[in-house]
């Protein structure tokens, strides 16, 4: 049977008819549309899978603080609230994990893409830390980022996953998207409970705008990925009790595309728009480039 999927209703009947997983879905994917062996692939992803886990470690365990100064070791200052978090200390860590990686890709650390640097924590910051509280082994995590790839195959090819494009709908959110629907496999739910979590993680943020002050990819990404952590497990939650979206998956997709393009350029990555353009944002702008001016003009004197 024909493995290639392109929407969220392909995927399901393929499961369907295979009684597959999503996870094993995408790894027939993979193995259908090149040459590389099983083996190969889940090497691949073990690669990806060791990069996740040091990025959290390397944004729990130093200090970091960016060249702007706009990143200022916020996951940890979080990690330490922790015992008094309404949220509770597990939701509390997920966050300041997701929030970790995005501080070691603000400060020129190696992070994984997943699906885009800019939303980079989400996926890594719920699943390795959920692992970690349950003690599930790297097999299941592995599966989990291959039921997430295929969430982001079908985001990819029927919308889109970048906010110069889409907005920060088509990061975070598609993002949280990937990562709600990975999470509900983990705790052994359902082919259609992952697309209907998916679902409503994108309808949450739908038409959420791409405002990134000075044009950094850290203020409000990073608090954004906080928030797109938050969305995953409260939609993973409600999929799992019974709730569904009421509208399709692959309609979600295409709402997203059409906001997506009705945005004004100004709103999507351009730093025109949105918090980039209110006084704080500009004047943190006019600083950066006053201190890029005098950075390139001390260096032609030397």
């Amino acid at each position: 049977m024909n493995m290639i999927f392109s929407t969220g209703a392909e995927l399901f009947d393929i499961c369907k008819e295979n009684n597959i997983t999503i996870s094993e879905a995408a790894v027939r994917y993979e193995l259908e549309i090149g040459e590389r062996t099983r083996g190969e692939i889940y090497s691949e992803m073990r690669l990806n899978l060791k990069t996740m886990k040091d990025s959290i470690k390397q944004g729990i365990s130093s200090k970091h603080v960016s060249v702007s100064g706009l990143v200022s070791d916020d996951a940890n200052t979080l990690l330490e609230f922790a015992p008094e978090s309404v949220m509770g200390e597990n939701l509390t860590k997920i966050v300041a994990s997701a929030m970790a990686v995005t501080e070691v890709n603000a400060t020129m650390g190696r992070i994984v893409a997943a699906p885009t640097a800019g939303a980079s924590g989400i996926l890594p910051g719920v699943l390795i830390e959920y692992a970690h509280q349950r003690r599930l082994d790297d097999e299941m995590l592995l599966k989990a980022l291959f039921n997430a790839s295929a969430i982001g195959v079908i985001i990819a090819k029927n919308a889109s996953i970048a906010g110069a494009s889409g907005g920060c709908q088509a990061e975070t959110g598609s993002a949280s998207a990937m990562t709600a629907s990975a999470l509900v496999e983990m705790r052994g739910g359902t082919v259609a409970q992952s697309l209907d979590a998916a679902a409503m993680t994108l309808k949450n943020v739908m038409g959420l705008v791409c405002d990134p002050v000075a044009g950094l990819v850290e203020c409000p990404c990073i608090k954004r990925n906080a928030l797109g952590a938050v969305n995953a497990v409260l939609c993973s939650d409600m999929a799992l009790s019974g709730i569904k979206s009421i509208i399709p998956f692959d309609e979600v997709v295409i709402s997203m595309r059409n906001v997506g393009r009705m945005m004004h350029p100004d709103l999507r990555e351009t730093a025109k728009g949105g918090l980039a353009a209110t006084p704080t944002g500009l004047k943190i702008a006019e600083q950066m480039a006053k201190e890029k001016y005098d950075l390139a003009k001390n260096s032609k004197r030397d």
